[in-house]
């Protein structure tokens, strides 16, 4: 659906006014200095208060029910929470902690008020918690408004121009501050014409949006070319090294400061599938990135310097280059040329946010370089939003390995960004149950660590509030195990892409198997996977510290939801449980479709419980994610018996 009518207050997501019932409804006071997110904290509960009848005040107070202090640090975002003698107290160093206070009170209803509470200190484990959002101003031929956007038209640009209200915007900073994010990038980091202006003339277009997200504190980010110079300043070239290059980054990053006083940086994507960069000078990524944090230093900006860097005009019948290698050769050997300021953005896997990768080698093989994980919280690659498919699981798999067998991924990385699902669509994110991957995410970046069950738990009660259990039982059962539902129809055991060109919806086993994007499953009449090993492949798992590299370079030792991304096996190599590699293809897709089956009655059932066009959204949803899924399970496996010759030992019709 790509309508932008909405209701006017924005409420079809995790904080309908129905969820502020519980502060609302009490006496509360804020002991806290002037300040924009003290301001804002004040308007939130004023507002709580007018539609529940609780009261809020300043000073006095003494019968406060519920007390938020902050002190004076304003860019301070940890706060404590304890109950003592039935008094609730949010206490923050400044007012960013104390807008967080409030949204965890929130998040706790009832429970906030209730006996008492120990001291809890509450921090974000990264500074930076950020989405990109990959928004044209103007609508490209191919990409559309969004790239790779399943909600509609952008929040923030329409018809080649800045929205005028940007009364939504607003609101979606309110819901990304509810979850933890505190950073945005407005525009795609495949920069076109018209968003390389965003840099100069229309910067006033950034600036209005940084203004509405400020008191949510959300800083503002944005994507740029690197060949800036020459696009926008004619400059006859974009040389990292050469000094008016760097004059010109510098004077334009200052007018951007006019503009914008807490801009939070750039996001640059260079050299990589066609977009400049330093390589056309014979430069390296380090030498592009530290040309832009030098510009960006004086203000305390970053530079976000994406690791997405690989060959995409491959050859197919070359099986040594392996564009999963690709990050890790390019970066390693930089290790520590980086900037303070410059933060290298990689990707989650070494691919592209498939339904399953194995977590990139690149992250823990740089100490001396910040390192931002990357995750994609529209669904591209894992049903479109048209697909129920809850990531918290995925990801905290992510965020909790250890890639030298001691320290965590969540816990080497120095910052955590999404690339977001949100547009105009009256339900934010297309598919109403997508929402909870933009929450989970948000949470996840607070605390890597987090149960992301409990995140969902927290997800339905702030989006449902008061849902009977049966509602947050049929919600569990229709989000909990859908990663893996949809894993089981689509590409097995790790293998990944089999999708449409171009669109990347849908089943197409051999779209790019012959393709220069190297994107290949090596499927032949006698076994099928990428052969990774140092042994005999292309030494893609020497890339891993032990002891990772020693479990991944074997069949028999590495993880089986994974055997096809590291190696090529036999139709006939038999799993830990005892069914050959095929017997699983021809099984899981057919569980896949059964698995779908049976969610979309679950929320038929939940009818009664749901607003009715939130409801039939999702009704409809899971009309085409069956469709689909029965289309994935007959051509996989069609394409395999017809491969391997070998039938589905169950007898069951195969077309």
């Amino acid at each position: 659906m790509t309508g932008t009518t909405y209701s006017g207050d924005f409420d079809a997501a995790w904080l309908p006014p129905a969820a502020f019932r519980a502060v609302g409804s009490r006496r509360t006071l804020i002991r806290a200095g002037e300040g924009l997110w003290t301001d804002t904290v004040h308007r939130e509960l004023t507002d709580a208060c007018v539609r529940f009848g609780g009261r809020v005040v300043r000073d006095g107070g003494e019968d406060a029910e519920l007390v938020l202090e902050a002190a004076d640090a304003p860019d301070d975002e940890s706060f404590t929470l304890e109950r003592r003698d039935g008094v609730t107290t949010v206490t923050a160093s400044g007012g960013r902690g104390l807008l967080y206070g409030l949204f965890h009170v929130v998040r706790l209803g009832e429970d906030a008020f209730a006996g008492e509470r120990a001291r809890e200190e509450h921090r974000p484990a990264y500074a930076t918690r950020m989405l990109d959002h990959w928004d044209n101003v103007a609508v490209h031929p191919v990409m559309g408004q969004v790239e790779r956007g399943y909600a509609g038209g952008s929040l923030f640009w329409a018809d080649g121009r800045a929205r005028g209200d940007l009364d939504r915007v607003r609101a979606y900073g309110r819901l990304l501050a509810a979850c933890g994010i505190n950073a945005l990038a407005v525009n795609n980091v495949n920069v076109h014409a018209t968003e390389a202006r965003l840099l100069t003339d229309r910067i006033g277009d950034v600036a209005a949006i940084a203004d509405v997200l400020r008191p949510y504190g959300i800083r503002t980010h944005l994507s740029v070319t690197f060949a800036a110079p020459t696009v926008l300043g004619g400059l006859p070239t974009a040389d990292p090294l050469d000094e008016a290059v760097r004059d010109w980054w510098a004077e334009a990053t200052r007018r951007v400061y006019e503009e914008i006083g807490d801009f939070g940086g750039y996001v640059v994507k260079a050299d990589s599938e066609g977009q400049p960069g330093p390589f056309a000078y014979g430069r390296s990524h380090a030498d592009g990135a530290n040309m832009l944090a030098a510009a960006l230093e004086p203000y305390g900006g970053t530079v976000h310097w994406r690791a997405f860097v690989y060959d995409h005009h491959q050859d197919w019948r070359d099986r040594t280059t392996d564009r999963a290698r690709a990050a890790y050769d390019h970066f390693t050997p930089l290790d520590g040329a980086f900037a303070p300021n410059a933060v290298l953005q990689v990707k989650h896997g070494p691919m592209d946010f498939q339904v399953r990768e194995p977590v990139s080698p690149l992250i823990g093989a740089m100490p001396d370089t910040r390192l931002a994980v990357e995750l994609q919280v529209t669904q591209e690659y894992t049903g479109q939003q048209r697909h129920v498919c809850w990531l918290g699981p995925m990801w905290s798999e992510v965020l909790r390995f250890r890639p030298d067998g001691e320290v965590s991924t969540g816990r080497l990385a120095d910052g955590l960004v999404a690339v977001s699902n949100a547009g105009d669509d009256p339900f934010w994110t297309g598919h109403p149950l997508a929402q909870a991957n933009l929450y989970t995410f948000g949470r996840l970046a607070w605390d890597p660590a987090a149960d992301p069950r409990a995140v969902l738990d927290e997800w339905i009660a702030l989006t449902h509030p008061g849902a009977p259990e049966r509602l947050a039982e049929g919600l569990h059962a229709v989000l909990d195990g859908s990663w893996t539902t949809y894993e089981k129809y689509t590409a097995p055991l790790g293998v990944g892409f089999m999708v449409q060109p171009g669109h990347h919806y849908g089943p197409s086993v051999d779209g790019y198997e012959y393709s220069p994007w190297g994107t290949y499953h090596f499927a032949d009449r006698d076994g099928v996977g990428v052969d990774r090993s140092t042994a005999t492949g292309t030494g893609y798992t020497g890339q891993y510290a032990p002891p990772w590299a020693e479990v991944y370079e074997f069949p028999d030792t590495c993880p089986e939801e994974l055997l096809l991304f590291f190696h090529h096996v036999p139709y006939g190599h038999v799993l830990a449980g005892g069914k050959t590699v095929i017997q699983h293809i021809y099984d899981t897709h057919f569980e896949g479709v059964e698995e779908a089956e049976e969610a979309r009655r679950v929320w038929a059932g939940l009818a009664d419980l749901v607003e009715p066009a939130r409801h039939a959204r999702v009704a409809e949803r899971f009309e085409e994610q069956l469709r689909s899924a029965r289309e994935w399970r007959d051509q996989i496996n069609s394409y395999f018996l017809r491969k391997s010759g070998v039938p589905d030992e169950r007898g069951r019709t195969i077309h």
